[in-house]
């Protein structure tokens, strides 16, 4: 029985410029899939997200997710669409100002739904037990270390029970082991909720764990997609020089 499209990209580019960063890029991502999108920097891995969620126009091709095309929602449509698509910053975005508490209550609040204070506080538990941090609630990210901000920022993306996780870049500035930590909570998770996950990364440790499918974004297009073993087993010299 094939699985259910999440995210399909057909045929994107866009352009800044002379500069063609996606040239008829293609992707499908399936339910409950964790998909890496690898790629050089300035290759165009942070555009191509920033397409997903429409933050950028592209000047060609189709975005749909969650059977709904990007590029025919008006701006309450992709407030919709948002909630439904969860985003873990490179940077983690935590507010400087806020508890732990006040910034997993933040999405909640942004997106005005209608749910209870107790269902609030349940939630907020909820998500920090997910990540192991619950001792934190009344912290300030000031107060954690790095790799506890990438949790408290992976379970406040996770507090709306989003249909599809995009990741930037996630164990970007951490130290071998809290990469590794944060992939397997990112697997963990995933499986837990059977969320579907693009995830934009050059660090190939993480990608190891968590993808269950590679496309490679060369020169602005799908320049070839398999599982790890079958990428990392490639005698092509353009694959290979990622695996090294």
């Amino acid at each position: 029985m094939p699985r259910e499209v999440v995210l399909k990209i057909e045929n994107l580019s866009k352009s800044f410029g002379s500069n063609q960063v996606l040239n008829h890029f293609n992707l499908t991502l399936n339910r409950g899939e964790n998909v890496v999108v690898l790629g050089k920097s300035g290759s165009g891995k942070s555009v191509l997200i920033k397409c997903v969620i429409g933050l950028l126009t592209p000047e060609e091709g189709s975005i749909t997710v969650l059977g709904r095309k990007v590029e025919e929602m008006n701006h309450r449509e992709l407030d919709e669409m948002r909630v439904k698509v969860g985003f873990l910053f490179q940077s983690n975005a935590l507010y400087d100002s806020m508890s732990v508490r006040e910034n997993l209550e933040f999405p909640l609040r942004r997106h005005q739904l209608e749910v209870s204070k107790e269902e609030v506080n349940r939630l907020v538990l909820e998500a920090l037990s997910n990540v192991g941090l619950q001792h934190t609630l009344n912290m300030k990210p000031s107060e954690l270390s790095g790799g506890m901000r990438k949790r408290i920022a992976l379970a406040r993306t996770l507090i709306l029970k989003p249909d599809i996780i995009l990741y930037d870049e996630p164990t970007t500035g951490l130290d071998p082991i809290t990469s590794r930590e944060i992939s397997g909570l990112m697997r963990e998770l995933g499986d837990k909720y059977t969320t579907s996950s693009l995830i934009i990364s050059h660090d190939m440790k993480c990608v190891k764990i968590v993808a269950d499918r590679i496309v490679m974004l060369i020169d602005g297009r799908c320049y070839a997609e398999g599982s790890y073993d079958e990428l990392s087993a490639s005698n092509d010299p353009i694959i290979e020089s990622f695996f090294e």
